[in-house]
């Protein structure tokens, strides 16, 4: 018997690929114990994009998030996917940064780190490798899978290898836009076994469909794991479903011995989770069919559907597929995972929004065509870099990315002040400033703290007690039957009290401070017929967020007053998660910033007023 081991990404990849990671942790709590029985090689439940967006757009800490899940997680090993020197960020951050971060997440709960680099240079991989074999994880390296002319099986062979010397424990083949073929599956398989010799786990987004024949085909060429979701966030843009890839191994010499009828009970509690939320499930249609063309993974995919919808562009989807190739090939081809998918996927859709192709290029671009991200994996477009790179030498070879960036734990730790309470605190507002301190503050200025409860702990709850709102449900049932006269569940400014026979209706949230009318705002500016006929604007080309500086405390990019000349940067509108550097058409004087720090944009937000030199 040659069993194979399933990792199951229903925390983890299958919501951040179908749901926009958008999972609370309330959905989560209830089925945690049955998921922990089930005897998983591992559950991916952290790392990706769920650090940030537990932060952007859940009000959620991440780090609670992981310590609950590993209470009700006790025997399954968790594991975290972590973007090599990125960490779970969009850009590299200091070693000292990654190796502190790395054993944090150790001591809060992750077993297993699948550690990968977009561009598969072993140089971002190194700092945080070394730390995760100091704190004791399990250490696994991935390849980020993609096809390209450049992208060639013995150069998957070779980044293995460097990854072994690393000290890899397991080696997973990342095939996460989907693109994997059955037989190109086995090839690699045998190949990694046989020269590599470590266990082989296969990560393959279901997108096409040829993701069941791969992992067929994987156990077949001796793969030792293989990833899938629960059916409810199966398919699509996700991993295959457990139960498929189960039923399908029993009574084989790769039977993975788990329980199916447990395997259902949980699908079925997720199923009732996507009902009452209104959640797609995952299907293949011809756009995903396409994949093989566009090569947008399944994150990627669902990710900028939604970031289209918010630029209000939801009709220029097939334009910007028919962009991302070409902005791909011509910086390189990188492979399109993150934060190459997004910064790819960024550049194409300001070039198609825009209608100027490279007439905008988002700091993170041209920190990549420069080599600060890694090395490109082929050559890129010379005209492209010279427009890019004005007056600016690329990187050498001979230089490691990670080794330029600054910002140390110390730093940080200093700038967030009083507001951090812990190491990872701290961490938190290190990678995601803006994001950290606005929660922070928030949650440090008089709130109380949710006590998340497991299951078999609801018995015990007792007047006064906070517990996360999507409990109220089980609540009810313990008021009825319990010896208790009410409870008290408060979320943010909202709160509900829990009585035997019934619950109150949410108290109303304090009214804030009025904001200034739309009336208001324009008595304070000048009115458009009081400035001067020569004066021009700058408008916003994306929705997005503005920011006058390029971190909090920097001085101002500009101020009224200030002459300018064309190409220097204004401000930076932060979209689809990239600062984008808003640059002067032409020289001239900034006469009025019509827009305050922070505040959110649309598209064709008057952002400067400015009289042309």
């Amino acid at each position: 018997m040659r069993p194979v081991h399933i990792t199951d990404t229903t925390l983890r990849d299958a919501h951040q690929s179908l749901w926009a990671t958008r999972m609370q942790i309330g959905d989560m709590l209830p089925i945690l114990p049955k998921m922990d029985s089930v005897g998983f090689w591992s559950i991916e439940a952290w790392g990706g994009a769920t650090f940030d967006a537990c932060l952007r757009f859940l009000d959620e800490n991440p780090w609670d998030r992981l310590r609950v899940i590993k209470r009700g997680c006790p025997k399954t090993p968790l594991q975290m996917l972590l973007r090599g020197q990125n960490l779970v960020g969009y850009r590299h951050y200091s070693d000292d940064i990654v190796s502190r971060f790395v054993h944090a997440p150790m001591r809060n709960g992750i077993d297993v780190f699948r550690v990968f680099d977009a561009l598969n240079d072993i140089r971002n991989v190194e700092v945080p490798a070394r730390a995760v074999k100091e704190a004791g994880g399990l250490f696994e390296g991935a390849i980020s899978y993609t096809v390209s002319p450049v992208h060639t099986l013995d150069c998957y062979l070779e980044y293995a290898q460097n990854l072994k010397e690393l000290g890899a424990d397991t080696i997973c083949i990342k095939d996460m836009a989907g693109m994997l073929t059955p037989f190109r599956t086995e090839k690699m398989v045998t190949a990694l076994k046989n020269e590599i010799g470590l266990p082989i786990h296969v990560h393959c987004h279901y997108i096409g469909g040829m993701a069941p024949m791969n992992y067929l085909k994987a156990a077949e060429a001796g793969a030792d794991i293989v990833d899938t979701a629960v059916v409810a966030l199966a398919f699509g843009n996700s991993q295959p479903a457990v139960e498929m890839i189960v039923a399908a191994l029993k009574e084989s010499e790769f039977d993975t011995g788990l329980d199916l009828d447990l395997l259902f009970e949980i699908a079925d509690y997720w199923e009732g989770v996507r009902r009452s939320k209104g959640l797609k499930r995952g299907v293949t249609s011809l756009l995903q069919m396409e994949v093989f063309s566009h090569q947008v993974p399944g994150g990627m995919m669902s990710n900028l559907i939604s970031q289209l919808e918010v630029q209000k562009a939801s009709d220029r989807l097939l334009d910007v597929l028919k962009e991302i190739p070409k902005v791909r090939a011509e910086v390189g081809y990188p492979p399109l995972v993150t934060p190459m998918s997004q910064i790819v996927g960024t550049q194409a859709v300001i070039n198609v929004l825009t209608g100027k192709r490279w007439s905008i290029v988002p700091q993170e671009m041209k920190d990549y065509i420069r080599g600060l991200y890694g090395k490109a994996p082929g050559p890129m477009d010379q005209e492209i870099v010279s427009r890019v790179l004005v007056d600016i030498e690329p990187l050498a070879d001979d230089i490691r990315p990670g080794s330029l960036a600054t910002g140390t734990y110390e730093d940080a730790e200093r700038e967030i002040g009083d507001l951090a309470r812990s190491e990872e605190d701290v961490l938190m507002y290190a990678l995601f400033p803006n994001e950290a301190r606005e929660y922070l503050s928030k949650h440090r200025e008089g709130a109380e703290k949710a006590v998340f409860l497991m299951s078999e702990e609801i018995d015990t709850v007792r007047e006064g007690e906070q517990v996360d709102v999507n409990q109220l449900r089980e609540l009810i049932k313990v008021v009825q039957e319990a010896d208790v006269s009410e409870v008290v569940i408060e979320e943010g400014d909202s709160k509900v009290t829990v009585r035997k026979g019934g619950f109150s209706a949410p108290a109303a949230a304090p009214v804030a401070a009025a904001a200034p009318s739309a009336e208001a705002s324009a008595a304070a500016a000048p009115a458009a017929s009081e400035r001067p006929a020569s004066w021009k604007t700058v408008v916003a080309p994306m929705v997005g967020t503005f920011y006058e500086a390029p971190s909090p405390g920097s001085p101002a990019f500009v101020s009224v007053g200030d002459a300018v000349e064309e190409g220097q940067t204004l401000c930076i509108v932060e979209a689809m998660k990239l600062m984008n550097e808003i640059q002067a058409e032409e020289a001239g004087v900034i006469r009025e910033i019509a827009i305050a720090n922070g505040d959110p944009v649309e598209f064709g937000t008057v952002l400067f007023y400015y009289e042309p030199a």
